[in-house]
Formats: C-alpha cells, structure tokens, sequence
C-alpha cells in the first residue's frame, strides 16, 4: 500500500511558489490545497534556489517584487539552471521594466497580476501543467528517438563490417542498393527492376529468372501496345513475381517445384500471397500486386491461391504465368530438367487449356520468337518429331542435347537414313524420349513447279 501511494506521489505535478509575504503564501496555499498538486514554499528567491538543489519541479511561481533578489531576477537563474521547469511571475506592480526583464531573461510562461482571480489563477496552473507535460512527453520522444538513432548507427556499423567481410557478388549487392535508392526516386519500375536484380543474387547465376521475364513482358507490351500505366504494371509485376520467395532456404529457391517436399509445397503456394502483401501498402505498386497476386491461378481452377478459373484469372496474370513458366522450365525451376526454348514452349502448348488460356498461346509463341532468337516454333516450316517419325533428308532446326546435357547433333544437319537409326538406338539405350526440331524438305512436284 505505502508502494502505491509512494508512486502516485511520483506522478503529481510539484509547484513552488516563492513570495516573501506570508499572507500570500499561505493564501496561494489554500487556493491550491485542493487541487492535485505537491505545494512547496520559499519566502525568498534564496530559498526557492536551495530547494530546486534539492528535488524537481515542474512549476515555479514567483512575486516580482522581493528583498535581495526580485521575481525576475529568480526566474532568470531557475532559466539558465533549470530550463524545463515553468516560470511565471505575479506581479502587483505595473512596472514594465521588470515585467520585461521576466520575459527577456527569465522566458516566462506567464504573468498573473494582484490582486488575482481564483478561478483564472487555477486554471492558467492547469494549463502551464498540461504544457510542461507536453514538452517533457516532446523531449523524452526526442531522446528515445535520439537513442534508437544510434542503435541504428551502431547496427549498420556492424552489418557495414559484415558485408566487407562476404565476397564481391555480395559487395556488388551494396553498391546496386545505392543505385536503386537513387532509381527509385525517380521511378517506380526503374526502383523495381533493380530491386529484382539484388533479389536475384540470392540465386545461382543459371537460376536467375527476373531479368528475362522482365524483358519477356516488355516485348510483349510493346507487340501489343499497351499504354504506359498497363506497361508500368506489367513491368513492375515481372520485377517483382517472386519476391515472396526471399524467405525461403537457398535450397528451397533452386529446387524444382514438383520435387518440393509436402511441407514446402504449403510455403510454394503461398508466396504469390506473401509477394502481394508485400507491395499492396505501395500505392502505385496495387494493380502489379494484383496481378502478381493471380500468376500461378491455372485456366482450368486448379492453380493459386483463389483457384480463380478461365475470364476470371486477371488478363495481366495470364501473360505473367505464361512468362514465367517459359523461362522457369529453361532455368529447371518447375522441372528437374532443364528445357530449351522451344521444349518449354512445347510444354506450354500441351497444357493450353488447363494450366494457359487457350486463346493466348499461340501470340505467346511469337512474342517469344521476337524476344528469344532461338525459338523456332514460330516458323511454320518447323515441325517437333519423334526420332522415329524422322526422315532422310530433313534438316534439325536446332541443337539435339540428351538428357544428360551432352550435344548430340548440330542444328543444320541434315538427317540420313543411317543417322536416323543411330538416334532410335541412343534413345532406347538411354531410355529417353527426344522431341527433335526439324525442317520439312519441299516437296518434290512442288520443287519441280517452282522450276518450271
């Protein structure tokens, strides 16, 4: 019980009044008994300063017109030593001088007159107490923030000699953060861009994806000329996609997505959520989040994280999924293996209709021959063959690999009758399943009319 008495004491306002008649002491006393406040008196400025020696407070209120040391004067003093305690002056004398020596030198709060009003006297207290409460509550913020400044300074201070001590693609990350701050004052997509560059570092060079798709998707505006707000969402939202997967593991961030284990398949799903939270507080950032929000939904429902189906998927979410599955198949981030250009277009056609709009494929197709020179699927004189649908005389319109990586065949090179048996032979000893790219030779009558 003393303990909680002890600390209310703490928590009232204190006030010394200084006046070298007792009369008005003693009336100043009563006037204030009743009111919330530790009352302390001084009959002399002498005294009022032994006793700011000795304790805090919070308001001092003093007669001008004292023996050895005037109101004025005081308040000077309590000023310079004290300057966060309250000054104000009563006065019965319309002496100006002294008046303005309070002000000038003593900065008071205020000035009360005598003889004085109860109520005026009670409430210019009230609000000289509000205002120190406030400026005390101004300069306890100043010096939190003042101390959480320098635990900021001495944080840095350590992550500065941590990144001097990591290796020069980390050291390159710090000197890009620089330039996307100077970017991002000036753009949104430009700051997004580079932003995705830095998040791009936590991958393996043959794993890094933003870059492409971003370039992907402004082939894609530019073909079907969109206007700069679509073009500057479309952008961002490609800068942008996977930015809710920098809280995965390394491994995690190079893994096939259909190799996931059960529980990463959970964090797999959730971060076009995780991506869209992220940005949604940036104004100019809400539509790309939309967009990014709906990427991996699927035309037939199947997809994530609303299984928005068909028209329903937003239209700059089609063409981002479309995006990011051709390049992620080449990086071997949605299979184990790696995919060319045209194998992953090949993929993308196969699931036209269920995981693609149906009606978009085809355009995608020739926005990825005019971004990637090596899509050849454009051409209609190209046609996907199995080895033994394979014919003397045609031509391969690119590089054969193995599954293994290694190069087979040199696109250019025109296939034979013995060849052609070679490969049906490598494949059924490797157990795999070629799809060969291929040039159709003309057909005879055809050569033979084009002759005549």
């Amino acid at each position: 019980m003393e303990e909680h008495t002890a600390g209310a004491a703490q928590d009232r306002p204190t006030v010394l009044l200084v006046d070298d008649e007792e009369s008005i002491l003693n009336s100043l006393r009563r006037l204030l008994r009743s009111q919330p406040y530790d009352i302390l008196l001084a009959d002399s400025g002498a005294k009022a300063l032994e006793i700011l020696e000795q304790r805090p407070v919070d308001v001092v209120m003093s007669d001008a017109r004292m023996p050895s040391m005037d109101g004025a004067t005081l308040l000077a003093h309590i000023h310079q030593r004290y300057p966060s305690t309250l000054r104000i002056l009563l006065t019965g004398y319309a002496d100006m001088a002294l008046i303005a020596k309070a002000i000038n030198e003593g900065q008071i709060h205020r000035y009360i007159s005598k003889p004085w009003n109860d109520e005026d006297m009670l409430v210019t207290l009230r609000q000289a107490l509000a205002h120190h409460n406030s400026e005390s509550e101004r300069q306890r913020l100043e010096a939190l923030t003042r101390q959480q400044n320098e635990q900021l300074k001495t944080l840095n201070s350590t992550l500065e000699k941590h990144v001097a001590a990591r290796t020069a693609e980390l050291q390159q990350t710090a000197d890009m953060l620089d330039l996307a701050y100077e970017e991002l004052k000036r753009s949104y997509v430009t700051g997004t861009e580079v932003f995705s560059l830095l998040a791009n570092l936590r991958l393996p060079k043959a794993k890094q994806t933003n870059r492409q798709i971003i370039e992907l998707i402004r082939v894609y505006c530019i073909t079907h000329g969109l206007d700069e707000a679509d073009s500057r969402n479309m952008t961002m939202a490609a800068a942008l996609y996977n930015i809710g997967k920098l809280s995965w593991t390394d491994s995690m961030m190079t893994a096939p997505a259909d190799l996931l284990h059960h529980n990463e398949r959970d964090l797999y799903r959730a971060y076009p959520k995780q991506s869209e939270s992220l940005l949604m507080t940036l104004e100019p950032m809400k539509d790309a989040a939309r967009i990014i929000l709906h990427h991996q939904e699927r035309w037939d429902g199947s997809g994530f994280p609303d299984h928005l189906k068909g028209e329903a998927i937003p239209l700059g979410s089609r063409w981002l999924k479309l995006a990011v599955d051709f390049i992620e198949l080449q990086r071997g981030l949605i299979l184990e293996r790696q995919m060319n250009s045209d194998e992953a277009l090949l993929f993308i056609r196969k699931y036209a209709g269920k995981l693609y709009d149906p009606d978009l494929v085809e355009d995608f197709v020739g926005v990825c021959a005019a971004y990637q020179s090596d899509v050849t699927l454009a051409d209609p004189t190209v046609r996907v063959l199995t080895t033994r649908d394979l014919a003397p005389g045609m031509t391969l319109a690119r590089n054969l690999n193995a599954d293994n990586g290694m190069l087979l065949l040199n696109a250019g090179k025109v296939l034979s009758g013995p060849l052609v048996d070679k490969l049906i032979a490598f494949e059924a000893m490797e157990g795999a399943k070629y799809s060969i790219f291929v040039k159709i030779p003309e057909e005879p009558e055809t050569a033979a009319s084009a002759a005549g």
